[in-house]
C-alpha cells in the first residue's frame, strides 16, 4: 500500500497543496512550524477519520475559512484508490467519500488506507500513563478489525449514558435502581468482545516486539505484554468470552455507592491497561529510558508487521513525525534500515544521513 498522492485546501497554514509520493522514503525538510506535521496530520485523517492531534475536526481548518478538503489518492495491492474528506465549519458532520461515493459514516473508512504513526509522544509510551497504551492498542486494532471499533464505539455511548445516570443517582436513586442493571448488561457485553480484541491482538505483539528489541539492541533481556484487565483475569480466562462478560458484569452491578460516590464507572475497559516488562520486571518502573524508547520503536514496527500479515502482505504506510532526531544514532540507523519494501513519509529539519529517495521541501504551508 502507498499513498501516490494528497491533495490539500484549507487545511491548517496549508492553503493550498498538491504532493506526489514515491514508493520508497519520502522526506519533508523545513524548519518547524512551516507545515511538515500537518502534512502528516491530513494524511492520517484520511485513514483513521480524526487528527492524532487534541482538539475538535473544525480545528483543522485554516483560520478565516469554511472547510477544509483532503484527497487521499493511493493504490493498495489490487487497485488504485481516493478516499476525500471535506470537515465544515457550520456544519458538526464531516463530508466523507470513497472512489467518489459517499460514505454514510467516517467509521466505515477506516481500515482502507492504513497508516503507522511513529511522533516523539509515542516515545513515552512505555513510561507514561494506561490511556497511552490503550490508544495504541485501539488505533492499531481498529484498522484491522472494524467490528473492533464498532464495538468501541457502542461501549463509549453506553459508558457515557450510565456515568450520566450515576451522576443523577444522588438525586433520583429510584430511577439509578431500576435501570443501571441494563447499562451494566450492555456494558459487560462489549467489554468482553473489547477485551477478547485486544488479549488476541497482544498475543501476536508479543512475538514481533520480542524479535525487534533483540535485533536492535543485541541484549538478552526479553521483553513481554500483558494485558492487565479490571476483573483481575488471566489472559487465558479472557479468551473465554463467556467468562470474561460474566467477569465484567459482576463488576458493574457491585459497588454501586463507591461509583456514585465517584460519580462515575470506575471499572471497564476504558481503565484496563497493558503492561509491557523486561525479564519480569515492569519497563515503566525499571527500564533505562534507552530501553523504553527500544520499546516504544518496536511496538510501532511490529504494528506494522501485524498489519502486513492480516492484510495480505500488504505494510501499511509509515508516518515519521520528527522521530530521528529524538533517537539516538544506533535506534536511527536500525529504524531506516527496516525500511526496505515500506513507503515512508517522514519529516525532519536537515536531512543528514537519510537516505531518501524523494525530499520535499517544506516553507509556510508550501511544498516544493
Amino acid at each position: 500500500m502507498f499513498c501516490r498522492n494528497i491533495y490539500i485546501e484549507n487545511f491548517r497554514n496549508i492553503a493550498l497543496a498538491d504532493v506526489d509520493f514515491c514508493e520508497g522514503t519520502n522526506v519533508l525538510i523545513g524548519e518547524n512550524a512551516q507545515g511538515k506535521t500537518n502534512l502528516l496530520e491530513a494524511i492520517y485523517m484520511t485513514a483513521l477519520g480524526k487528527s492524532f492531534r487534541q482538539g475538535t475536526d473544525k480545528d483543522v481548518i485554516r483560520f478565516g475559512e469554511e472547510y477544509c478538503f483532503i484527497k487521499n489518492s493511493y493504490t493498495d495491492s489490487i487497485r488504485d484508490m481516493e478516499i476525500s474528506m471535506r470537515v465544515f465549519s457550520d456544519r458538526r458532520a464531516k463530508r466523507v467519500e470513497q472512489n467518489k461515493v459517499k460514505v454514510a459514516r467516517t467509521s466505515e473508512m477506516v481500515g482502507c488506507f492504513k497508516v503507522v504513526l511513529f511522533c516523539p509522544e509515542h516515545l513515552s509510551i512505555i513510561k507514561d500513563g494506561p490511556s497511552m497504551r490503550r490508544n495504541f492498542l485501539d488505533v492499531a486494532i481498529s484498522q484491522i478489525r472494524p467490528l473492533y471499533m464498532r464495538s468501541l464505539q457502542k461501549y463509549a455511548t453506553i459508558l457515557k449514558e450510565r456515568n450520566a445516570l450515576i451522576r443523577d443517582a444522588e438525586e433520583n436513586r429510584a430511577s439509578f435502581d431500576s435501570t443501571v442493571d441494563l447499562y451494566s448488561e450492555q456494558l459487560a457485553n462489549e467489554a468482553a468482545l473489547i477485551t477478547l480484541y485486544r488479549v488476541k491482538y497482544i498475543q501476536k505483539l508479543k512475538k514481533y516486539v520480542s524479535e525487534c528489541f533483540l535485533e536492535m539492541t543485541g541484549d538478552r533481556e526479553l521483553p513481554e505484554i500483558e494485558y492487565i484487565s479490571s476483573c483481575k483475569l488471566s489472559e487465558e480466562d479472557c479468551f473465554d468470552i463467556e467468562r470474561c462478560r460474566s467477569a465484567y458484569r459482576e463488576l458493574y452491578l457491585s459497588h454501586h455507592d463507591r461509583e456514585i460516590g465517584a460519580g462515575s464507572t470506575l471499572w471497564g475497559i476504558h481503565k484496563d491497561d497493558m503492561e509491557i516488562s523486561l525479564n519480569g520486571n515492569r519497563a515503566r518502573i525499571f527500564a533505562s529510558q534507552g530501553q523504553q524508547r527500544s520499546l516504544s520503536l518496536a511496538l510501532k514496527l511490529a504494528e506494522g508487521e501485524i498489519i502486513k500479515d492480516e492484510c495480505g502482505g500488504d505494510y501499511p504506510v509509515f508516518l515519521f513525525d520528527d522521530v530521528l532526531s529524538e533517537l539516538d544514532s544506533g535506534r536511527r540507523e536500525y529504524l531506516l534500515s527496516n525500511l526496505h519494501g515500506k513507503q515512508v513519509i517522514l519529516t525532519c529539519c536537515e536531512k543528514n544521513d537519510i537516505r531518501a529517495d524523494k525530499i520535499i521541501g517544506v516553507s509556510n504551508g508550501i511544498f516544493t
